[in-house]
């Protein structure tokens, strides 16, 4: 009998607000693919991001964005291991759209549903730029309207300094 463990691979969507977003995730530190749609360009006629519209284009274009992260993966649903979704901060409407998605998905499925906050998803991001970086470290998350300058003592464990 073998010990070899078995890869985690996550299938994470974002839609926080004006882009819709789909990713796969091998082992936290390996993106096999990421698909994004850009509203940015139907926004601009506006001056800035409309949240009626950012919600009904996500509703448009999650499936295709979620099925490209699959298949630019080269992976199956069957194959995932869970299903990560942003929960928020971010735009009521268009958090509702990717988090309707997932929970669609999920239990379609049947694989467990991750939320994650989107300042904690700012953070974790540096642990995919730099495959070496372990907690403890300083993070200084710049986002929006939010602006965090957090302490991450370990894997899900920060304090927020200012």
């Amino acid at each position: 009998m073998t010990d070899e463990k078995k890869d985690v691979l996550i299938l994470a969507i974002e839609s926080s607000c004006d882009e819709t977003a789909a990713a796969v995730v091998k082992n936290g530190r390996e993106v096999l693919s990421n698909v994004i749609y850009s509203q940015i360009d139907l926004h601009t006629l506006y001056g800035g991001v409309v949240p009626e519209i950012a919600s009904r284009k996500h509703i448009e274009k999650i499936n295709q964005v979620v099925e490209k992260a699959l298949t630019d993966a080269g992976v199956t649903l069957q194959e995932i291991t869970a299903i990560a979704v942003t929960y928020g901060p971010g735009l009521v409407g268009a958090l509702l759209v990717g988090v309707s998605a997932a929970k669609a998905i999920a239990f379609a499925a049947d694989k467990p549903l991750v939320g994650v906050h989107h300042i904690e998803g700012h953070i974790c991001a540096n642990y995919i730029e730099n495959k070496e970086l372990e907690p403890p470290f300083l993070c200084l998350v710049v986002s929006g309207g939010h602006s965090h300058l957090v302490m991450v003592k370990g894997y899900g464990e920060y304090e927020i300094l200012g």
